[in-house]
């Protein structure tokens, strides 16, 4: 098998990589992050690195992070139940979700639901804007989201505890423990998050039934320099999570859905001279099971695992040239209630190459060939360059290859999988510009998005869904965004504000996408002065189409959060913090009938020491 073949190929290249390393020192960085290439080979693209503060104000999903610090869409079957995005325009499962490097994304759905992820259990959360398919597979068409733990080697011993109050019996509860010395670097955190989400729907005398939610996250991550060439690092997590499943405006519902995830890496870094080399080993799982009657125990079910060897070997001769060949493969066990087991494998050769050609104009590019088991996979590349012509000024250029494979609920459910589906491929092109002036900077990108083949789910002859590949997709759209950070004396002013226009649409029935605003706005606007700080954030969504022949739209909605927090003493040991959520009440929906919480409230405390 030519998965198999590729694989034997790239140990045998590990093996020769190991038995030529020697002991010449050379020194590490203190900070060690897993996904090593996102900051290398995406200088072409827009990146979205979001604060400790940002994730400390939307603590308790992925969802709500996302939603007000970025121009990522999501709709949301209510208040914490399933949540979905939309990048540039593109569908959920055309959005990858990368943990420490590695795609996380369902192998059964294709696609990550953000409300079961907890943003507080990672050192960086980031936004890669454009296609990623050449570093990072399958589903990276629009962008790909970055969930990363940094590792520091340095002598410390922190102990963070945050507990978060809140309307709708809302609780919230995070331990971080970071330790370590020069060799040693530890990083243990737990989350809890639970609510009774009986809020009331505004403007109708109903309230939000079956809707409560509970789950826990446990991240333990550890490295050891075993010396200066070689170094070993673990990162681990595991989700549990319970969520019923509320009704709509017009229908109640009785049902409960079970999450229970877990995530392992092992990292073997390795320098020589100008060599750097990551051997890594991965293995993922996923699992839920659906209660139609929550009272009773039957219920269907479906998971998957997954098993990933990936080997890269980085070469940097010069600062001028930096070069990564990778290998990976990786093996994947589907099953359920709904599903036969399936297996799928997939192996990769990719390179990436950066090239400096003076100090105002940089080189970037990708190219990467998959053999998999089920399909013939396109050779994928991409293309950027970075020019500054001048010193406060810079033009980015970028084009790419991108695709997605048919999920194993796409090609294998009972009764509705469909074998003979194409894969989804896409070209794409985006222009940016950035202007720094001082303590402002600018950016404006442009981009197009050209799909073929993609995958949708619609009724046969016999009213019975089923997935085919019904569209040529065509994306384009304009994103402005500008940061503002100014002191003057004691007081701190920190502005943010992000605009996107979107159109996406169905080339074969000139139609727009369903849940794809052309429009969304967000701002956020800190004050800090000695102890105090002050927060508001605002989020405008423009109205979207749901109905696929565009007779129908949901119609735009904006929301306000104001918090403010107050440090109690110079060292921070001790944080007191108090949100108003839906500042204004205002009455909307992201998903049709079915409304979101009016006007909420939360505190916290954060104790450090």
């Amino acid at each position: 098998m030519k998965a198999k073949q590729l694989f034997f190929y790239f140990l045998f290249l590990t093996s020769l990589w190991i038995n030529a390393q020697n002991n010449n020192p050379i020194a590490l960085d203190e900070v060690v992050v897993a996904d090593a290439v996102l900051n290398k080979y995406s200088n072409s693209l827009q990146i979205k690195n979001i604060s400790d503060t940002l994730i400390e104000k939307n603590y308790n999903s992925l969802t709500n992070l996302l939603r007000y610090n970025s121009l990522l869409y999501f709709k949301e079957n209510g208040n914490g139940m399933v949540s979905s995005v939309s990048f540039r325009g593109t569908t959920a499962a055309q959005t990858a979700v990368i943990w420490n490097g590695i795609n996380i994304n369902s192998q059964l759905l294709g696609q990550t639901d953000f409300n079961t992820i907890t943003p507080l259990g990672y050192s960086r959360v980031s936004v890669r804007s454009g296609g990623g398919s050449g570093i990072y597979g399958s589903s990276a068409i629009g962008g790909t989201v970055h969930l990363n733990n940094e590792l520091k080697f340095n002598k410390q011993f922190t102990n963070r505890l945050s507990v978060n109050l809140g309307s709708f019996n809302t609780q919230g509860y995070f331990y971080d423990f970071k330790g370590g010395t020069d060799k040693l670097a530890v990083d243990i955190s737990f989350s809890r998050n639970s609510s009774s989400n009986d809020y009331t729907y505004l403007n109708r005398n109903k309230v939000n039934q079956n809707g409560a939610y509970d789950n826990t996250s446990l991240n333990t991550n550890f490295g050891y320099k075993i010396n200066s060439n070689h170094e070993i690092n673990i990162y681990s997590q595991l989700y549990d999570g319970n969520r019923e499943f509320s009704g709509t405006i017009v229908t109640t519902s009785n049902s409960k859905y079970k999450d229970l995830n877990s995530r392992n890496l092992l990292e073997w870094i390795a320098n020589k001279d100008e060599f750097t080399s990551r051997l890594k080993l991965a293995y993922i799982t996923e699992s839920y099971k659906y209660f139609e009657n929550k009272t009773n125990n039957n219920y269907t079910n479906g998971g998957a695992s997954t098993k990933i060897i990936k080997y890269d070997l980085e070469y940097t001769p010069s600062i001028k040239l930096t070069i990564n060949s990778v290998f990976s493969y990786t093996h994947i066990n589907g099953f359920g209630s709904s599903i036969d087991p399936v297996t799928r494998q997939v192996g990769t050769a990719g390179v990436l190459l950066k090239y400096l050609f003076t100090k105002k104009l940089k080189l970037e590019t990708s190219a990467r060939q998959e053999l998999t088991t089920n399909y013939k996979t396109p050779f994928l590349y991409s293309v950027g360059l970075v020019a500054n012509p001048l010193h406060n000024y810079t033009v980015k250029l970028n084009a790419s290859k991108n695709f997605r494979v048919p999920t194993f609920n796409d090609l294998f459910w009972v009764g509705s999988g469909n074998l003979n589906l194409k894969l989804e491929s896409s070209q794409q092109v985006e222009l940016g510009q950035e202007l720094h002036l001082g303590a402002a900077r600018l950016s404006a990108t442009l981009f197009y998005i050209d799909t073929k083949d993609m995958i949708r789910w619609v009724p046969n002859e016999s009213g019975i869904w089923m997935p085919i590949n019904t569209d040529v997709v065509k994306n384009k759209g304009l994103e402005i965004t500008g940061h503002f950070r100014k002191k003057i004396k004691k007081h701190l002013f920190d502005f943010d504000m992000a605009y996107a226009y979107t159109s996406a649409v169905d080339q074969i029935k000139q139609k727009k996408l369903i849940y794809v605003p052309y429009h969304k706005f967000t701002s956020t606007i800190d004050y800090s002065f000695a102890n105090w700080s002050i927060n508001y954030q605002l989020l405008f969504n423009g109205s979207v189409f749901i109905t696929t022949d565009n007779s129908n739209k949901l119609k735009e909605y904006s929301v306000s959060n104001l918090s403010t927090f107050y440090k109690m003493d110079k060292n921070e040991h001790y944080k007191i913090g108090f949100q108003v959520l839906n500042l204004f009440n205002k009455d909307y929906q992201t998903v049709e009938i079915r409304p979101m919480p009016g006007i909420n409230y939360n505190f916290s405390l954060t104790i450090k020491y």
